[in-house]
């Protein structure tokens, strides 16, 4: 069981990181050694892009479920394997870690990582509560390590184009954004939802290693394959897909973490046993007269995915496909329209600067050791403070502070769920 002595203790552990060992120094031309930790799609994707890069090799992975570490090591023979993953970071051929765990472990490996000394692409979410944000983010900026955060959107040309618009005054007064993600799956299947292997069982799943800091509990395959939908696990879709667009707007409007959050919804779309809800309205309230609302569907994808920033001024359309929060492609364009009233003058702008690959950014971030990255620490603080006030609010049906996000619970979100007794 979690309690605050616990998440205090990381944050202790956290500042002494500094103190720690710091990966081997690299030239612009040397190879880097890569070690994946967490096998699953998401993961195996972010190696696939990794190894896209030039003079990259991938030497180890780390997973508790045999089954993954077999699809591993068919397609890179030779590597490492481990299905503990802190036994693959005392392994000292390993210069950089891809931390694809599910949420509630982000944290762990996070720290763990740069306790090793070496330099960490940590999947978004970056931490399922502000504890584990608070002390990973210090952490980091104690460390010597070059941290990213998987949000390949804060790599995107679009977005370079927005910051140089807004500080150029072309909105005007902004009071509102509007952002949406909308997904559609045949009726009767659930988003997220996957299929259990007939090898899914204790003696091929290191189940003690998958709770970690969740109660004991008997092995349960449902909540190991499909974890994102359960809250103990998971922020569901808030923190898979609203986290991106909400770190977007921060990065873009130069925003900090919101003031308040309120959040209605509900599991509408498919009574499938899933706890985290999939239709989900979204209220954020930021200082300086800000409202930034997000809504979300899993029952029609028509609208696909992004945001309007309406100024007095003007107005940003940033639009894309469904699937670019998957995929990091995009299929629409940005776009700064005039508001004639107040802007008789301005014209329609399309967005131009061509983006830069999230993982390129990454690894010559570790060749130059400039820590310039696009999706820092400090963006992966403030998203992952977002959208824990975001399910806090849903699951306290109650507009939620700051303030009484940060001294809540971190068990908050699942201590209350049926068959859970949370203590301290």
């Amino acid at each position: 069981m979690v309690t605050r002595r616990t998440f205090m203790g990381q944050a202790t552990a956290a500042a002494a990181v500094m103190a720690l060992p710091t990966a081997r120094a690299l030239g612009a031309n040397d190879r880097i050694r890569v070690a994946l930790v967490g096998c699953g799609d998401r993961g195996q994707e972010d190696m696939r892009n990794a190894l896209k890069q030039p003079n990259i090799e991938i030497v180890a992975a780390a997973d508790v479920y045999t089954r993954r570490l077999e699809q591993m090591t068919a397609k890179y023979p030779g590597i490492k394997t481990y299905d503990d993953p802190l036994k693959l970071l005392e392994n000292k051929d390993v210069d950089a870690v891809i931390n694809a765990t599910p949420l509630h472990l982000h944290a762990k490996y996070f720290l763990a990582t740069l306790a090793a000394g070496k330099d960490l692409y940590s999947e978004k979410t970056m931490c399922y509560n502000i504890a584990d944000a608070t002390a990973c983010r210090d952490a980091a900026k104690a460390s010597k390590q070059v941290v990213q955060i998987g949000m390949q959107h804060e790599s995107e040309g679009e977005l370079r184009d927005v910051q140089s618009w807004v500080k150029g005054g072309k909105l005007g007064k902004l009071t509102m954004v509007e952002a949406w993600m909308s997904r559609n799956t045949p009726r009767g299947k659930g988003q997220w939802v996957r299929p259990i292997p007939e090898d899914c069982n204790p003696a091929h799943v290191r189940w003690d290693l998958f709770l970690a800091n969740r109660p004991k509990a008997e092995f349960d395959p449902m909540k190991f394959i499909n974890w994102r939908l359960f809250w103990e696990f998971s922020g569901g879709n808030i923190t898979e897909n609203m986290v991106h667009q909400i770190a977007w707007i921060a990065s873009a409007l130069d925003l900090d973490v919101p003031a308040a959050a309120y959040c209605a919804g509900g599991v509408f779309s498919e009574k499938d046993g899933r706890q985290v809800p999939d239709t989900i309205a979204v209220t954020l309230e930021y200082p300086n007269d800000l409202t930034v609302l997000w809504q979300s569907t899993f029952s029609n994808a028509r609208y696909g995915l992004g945001e309007h920033y309406l100024g007095s001024n003007g107005t940003i359309e940033h639009v894309s496909g469904s699937t670019g929060m998957i995929t990091g492609s995009r299929s629409g364009n940005t776009t700064y329209m005039p508001e004639k009233i107040n802007n008789a003058e301005g014209t329609v702008i399309q967005s131009s600067t061509p983006g830069v690959d999230h993982m390129a950014n990454w690894f010559e971030a570790i060749r130059s050791r400039s820590h310039n990255v696009h999706a820092t620490v400090d963006v992966g603080y403030k998203s992952s403070v977002a959208a824990y006030m975001s399910n806090l609010a849903y699951r306290r049906k109650a507009r939620v502070t700051f303030e009484e996000a940060k001294a809540a619970d971190p068990n908050a979100l699942w201590m209350d769920m049926p068959g859970h007794h949370a203590h301290g």
